[in-house]
């Protein structure tokens, strides 16, 4: 899966919600995807560099992405073991259920 296939995922996702209302940031190893719901819409892209400020940041590997989209994995046991570290709004990240 790539950051691409993910990207356009999320996207049709997050056009079915009502707009997060800040800024929510994943971080798939070297690769980084934004969600701007500060708007009417959920606006999600590609990003680069590693200083891109936003209120919630999720960091997780494409491989484990994957398997919560295939529900291998349930999110909770994910945080609990390490393999999704959440910085920030955590409010923003409670929300994520939404768009698995």
């Amino acid at each position: 899966m790539s950051i691409e296939d993910v990207c356009q995922d999320m996207a049709e996702k997050a056009g079915q919600i009502d707009p997060l209302g800040k800024t929510l940031l994943f971080d798939f190893d070297d690769e980084q995807m934004l969600i701007d719901g500060t708007g009417t819409t959920n606006e999600v892209s590609v990003v680069t560099g590693k200083d891109t400020a936003s209120d919630c940041v999720v960091r997780m590997t494409l491989d484990t992405y994957g398997k919560l989209q295939r529900k291998e994995i349930k999110p909770f046991m994910a945080v609990a073991s390490g393999k999704i570290k959440v910085k920030g709004d955590m409010s923003i990240a409670a929300k994520l259920k939404q768009l698995t």
